[in-house]
């Protein structure tokens, strides 16, 4: 058991009914937002090789805070990839903003259509952190997760994304922020362990730098949506970009690169 999450068990035990509430409150919200249209994109250019792309996941890859997910997470990440390696880009998105690690095995994988991919994205942390899942119930789904994901597509490798900069979001107060901002570095810390037994699954393990992001801001645009919860259009783009560029730094998508 991680002792980290032991002591803020301990320490947050008798604030536990505040912060259910409080995150209940929250999720109610969350349901009102409408997710991204448009959930495939195929970017072409003068390239034979051609990316093909599943996104899965919660909020940050069903695009609430944007109008299309061309303006999102993935879609800045298949622009990113496509201008950077000179190769076409062809995406979807699979994903429901309030589903957890369980939900998007029971729920969301059924529902893929594609037979074959190059690379599967996926992010979670957040829904997972914000239900107070713990740290072994996470790491059993994502164990589950990742099998039922290489029977149908045993080849193509799986990227997880950072975990979302929870300890940054200015709709949470500071009990919030302790609690469950550090429940989702521990799911980070738990889900970076386990991939390292792994062939082909990678973890962007990098910490969001928010305010790397903000000094590269020359207006008045926020970094977050206006519901002081979720990433705004800005936010994503630079995520996108920064997943992209873990990716393309793996050897597994340099060995695809290679390949003819």
């Amino acid at each position: 058991m991680n002792l980290k999450y032991i002591f803020g068990a301990i320490i947050s035990f008798p604030l536990l009914p505040i912060i259910y509430a409080k995150s209940k409150k929250l999720r109610k919200k969350t349901l009102k937002l409408p997710e991204a249209r448009d959930p495939s994109g195929y970017i072409k250019v003068a390239s034979e090789k051609t990316l093909k792309i599943i996104a899965i996941g919660e909020h940050t890859v069903s695009g609430i805070g944007v109008d299309f997910h061309k303006n999102g997470f993935i879609g800045t990440l298949a622009k990113e990839i496509s201008s950077k390696k000179k190769v076409s880009v062809l995406w979807k998105v699979y994903a429901e903003s309030n589903y957890t690690a369980r939900l998007i095995r029971s729920k969301i994988i059924p529902r893929i259509e594609e037979t074959n991919a190059d690379a599967i994205v996926i992010g979670l942390g957040y829904n997972d952190a914000i239900k107070l899942n713990s740290p072994s119930l996470w790491i059993f789904q994502i164990n589950l997760l990742i099998k039922d994901l290489k029977k149908r597509f045993p080849k193509t490798p799986i990227y997880f994304t950072n975990m979302p900069p929870i300890k940054d979001i200015p709709a949470f107060n500071g009990i919030l922020k302790f609690v469950i901002g550090n429940l989702v570095e521990i799911l980070g810390e738990k889900l970076n362990q386990r991939i390292k037994k792994k062939s082909f699954v990678h973890y962007n393990a990098n910490k969001i730098s928010l305010k790397n992001w903000q000094q590269q801001i020359t207006n008045n645009n926020n970094i977050f949506f206006s519901d002081a919860i979720h990433p705004s259009k800005l936010f994503y783009q630079f995520w996108g970009k920064d997943m992209a560029n873990f990716i393309i730094n793996t050897r597994t998508f340099k060995l695809w690169m290679q390949k003819k």
